[in-house]
C-alpha cells in the first residue's frame, strides 16, 4: 500500500508541478526516486542509472531522427515563409463565409504533412485573426478552431502521420505509420465532423447573441520562459519559433505545398514498396540489435520521407534561406528539449513499472474491459497521457510498461496489432488536451486569450470530440476488425 500511495503522490505532484513550469528534465527523476525511496526492496541508485536511465535512453535511441528531422522540417517551411503562404492560400479559398472551416483546414493540412503544430499555430494565428474579425466570430473561438486542425485527426487518427504519436506505438506492434487506414480515415472523419459542428454552434450562438470579433490587441503576444517549458514537452521549443515569417519574397503555392506531398507520398511509398523489397536479414545479428524489419520500417519510412522533403526544401528555397546553417542549427537545437523531456517521462514509468506494487496496478488496468483489451488500452493511455499532461508521453508510459502484455492479449483475442496502434495512438489525443497541457497553454497565448475565455472549445474539440470518436473507433475495430 506504501508503493501505491507513493504512486498516486508521484503523479499527482508530476501534474501540479509540471504545470508550475518545473522542467520535466528535473521533475521526473525527482519524482521517480521519491517513489523508488518509498519501495524497501528498490536500490535508489539502481533505480537512477539502470532502469530510469537505460529506458530515457532507448526512447531517445528509437525515435531521436524522428525528432530531429521534424523540428529541421518545421523551422525550414517556417523560415521559407512556405507555412504562412499554404495558410493564407486555403483560408483566401474559402473566405469568410467559412471562416472556421477555412482555419481548420489550413492547420490540418500542414500538420498531416509534417509541420509542428507550435509552427502552424504562430502561421495560422495572425490570418485567423484577421479573418474571423472580418467575420465578425468572436476571438475567443480561434483557440478550437486551431486545435481542431491541429492537434486532433492529423496527429492521431489520419493513416500515415508522421507525428510522433503514430510514430511511438511502431515498434511495439509491428506496425507501420499506415495501421488501419480505413478506421483511421472513419475516425478521422467524425472528428472533423462533430468538431465542425461544435465551432459552428458555437458561431451561431455568438450572432444570435449580437456577439462580434470582441475588442482585443492582436499585436503577437510575449512568451515567458515558463510557457516555452511546457510548449516544448510535446516536441516543440517556442523558443526556436518567431511568430510571422520575415521571408520577403514567399514561395509561390505550388512549391510551398510541395514538402508537404513529398512527406506524405513518399512514406506511402517507402512503407508499402521501397523497404518491404530490400533484403534486411542482416537485422537479426546482434551487431543490429537482432530485430527484425517489422520493428523499424514504419521509423525508416518516416525518417527518408522526411529527409527527401528536406533537402526539397533547401534546394529550391536557397535564395529565402540567407541563413541556412543558422536554420538548420536553430531546428536540431529545438529538437533537443522535447525529446529528453518525453524521455524522462518513459524514465519515470519504466521506475514505476520496476516495482512490485505495479503488479497490483496493471492487473487492474488490464483487467477494465473484460475480453475486450482495446478497452483497457484506451483507459492506460488516455489516464497517463492526461496525468503527464503529454500525449506522446503517456503513450510511451502505457507502451513501455504494457506495451507487450497488450500485444499478447490483443493476439490471444484474435485482435490485430494494427488495431492497436490505431486505437493507441487515438487514445493519446482524449485527456491530455486538460488544461495543464503544454501546446494548450502555448495556443492560449499566441492568440493573447485565457483558460476561461477559450478553454471550453479547446476542451469540447480536442478532448471530447476524439473520446466520442475513441469509442467509435473501439466499436467498429472491434465489430469488423481492421481494415
Amino acid at each position: 500500500m506504501i508503493e501505491i500511495a507513493a504512486i498516486v503522490v508521484a503523479l499527482g505532484l508530476l501534474i501540479y508541478l509540471a504545470y508550475r513550469g518545473i522542467t520535466l528534465l528535473i521533475l521526473a527523476p525527482s519524482l521517480a526516486a521519491l517513489v523508488a525511496l518509498a519501495s524497501v526492496e528498490t536500490p535508489l541508485l539502481a533505480s537512477y542509472t539502470q532502469v530510469f536511465m537505460g529506458a530515457a535512453a532507448d526512447f531517445i535511441m528509437k525515435y531521436f531522427p524522428l525528432f530531429l528531422l521534424g523540428a529541421i522540417f518545421g523551422k525550414l517551411m517556417e523560415d521559407t515563409g512556405s507555412a504562412e503562404v499554404l495558410a493564407r492560400a486555403i483560408i483566401r479559398r474559402l473566405g469568410d463565409r467559412q471562416a472556421v472551416l477555412a482555419v481548420v483546414l489550413s492547420c490540418a493540412v500542414m500538420t498531416y504533412g509534417g509541420v509542428s503544430l507550435f509552427v502552424v499555430a504562430f502561421a495560422v494565428y495572425p490570418i485567423a485573426a484577421s479573418l474571423f474579425r472580418q467575420a465578425q466570430i468572436p476571438k475567443r473561438l480561434i483557440p478550437g478552431t486551431v486545435a481542431l486542425g491541429a492537434f486532433t485527426f492529423t496527429m492521431t487518427a489520419l493513416p500515415g502521420t508522421p507525428a510522433i504519436q503514430n510514430a511511438i506505438p511502431m515498434p511495439y506492434f509491428g506496425t507501420t505509420p499506415f495501421a488501419a487506414p480505413g478506421l483511421g480515415i472513419l475516425t478521422g472523419i467524425v472528428m472533423l465532423l462533430l468538431g465542425q459542428l461544435w465551432l459552428s454552434y458555437r458561431v451561431r450562438q455568438a450572432r444570435t447573441a449580437g456577439e462580434g470579433y470582441g475588442d482585443h490587441d492582436d499585436s503577437a503576444p510575449q512568451i515567458d520562459r515558463t510557457l516555452r517549458e511546457h510548449a516544448s514537452g510535446e516536441g516543440f521549443d517556442l523558443m526556436e519559433v518567431p511568430p510571422t515569417s520575415t521571408v520577403s519574397h514567399r514561395p509561390p503555392f505550388a512549391l510551398a505545398f510541395l514538402p508537404i506531398a513529398v512527406v506524405i507520398g513518399l512514406n506511402l511509398v517507402f512503407t508499402t514498396w521501397v523497404i518491404p523489397a530490400l533484403d534486411t536479414g542482416y537485422l537479426a545479428e546482434p551487431r543490429f540489435g537482432a530485430t527484425t524489419i517489422d520493428a523499424l520500417r514504419g521509423v525508416w519510412s518516416i525518417t527518408g520521407a522526411l529527409v527527401i522533403a528536406i533537402l526539397i526544401l533547401i534546394l529550391t528555397n536557397l535564395q529565402r534561406l540567407p541563413a541556412l546553417t543558422a536554420t538548420l542549427d536553430s531546428g536540431a537545437n529545438a529538437s533537443l528539449l522535447p525529446i529528453f523531456n518525453t524521455a524522462s517521462l518513459v524514465g519515470f514509468g519504466t521506475v514505476i513499472a520496476s516495482l512490485a506494487a505495479f503488479e497490483t496496478i496493471s492487473g487492474w488496468v488490464t483487467a477494465l474491459g473484460g475480453d475486450n483489451p482495446l478497452i483497457s488500452l484506451a483507459v492506460a493511455v488516455n489516464v497517463l497521457a492526461g496525468m503527464t499532461g503529454s500525449a506522446s508521453g503517456g503513450m510511451s508510459i502505457a507502451l513501455a510498461t504494457l506495451g507487450d502484455s497488450y500485444l499478447a492479449m490483443g493476439q490471444a483475442a484474435g485482435i490485430s496489432p494494427e488495431l492497436l496502434h490505431r486505437v493507441t495512438a487515438v487514445a493519446t489525443g482524449g485527456l491530455d488536451a486538460l488544461p495543464h497541457n503544454g501546446a494548450v497553454i502555448t495556443l492560449l497565448s499566441i492568440c493573447g486569450l485565457t483558460h476561461r475565455q477559450a478553454y471550453l472549445d479547446i476542451a469540447v474539440v480536442a478532448m471530447l470530440v476524439p473520446l466520442v470518436a475513441l469509442v467509435f473507433l473501439i466499436a467498429v475495430g472491434s465489430t469488423f476488425g481492421a481494415f
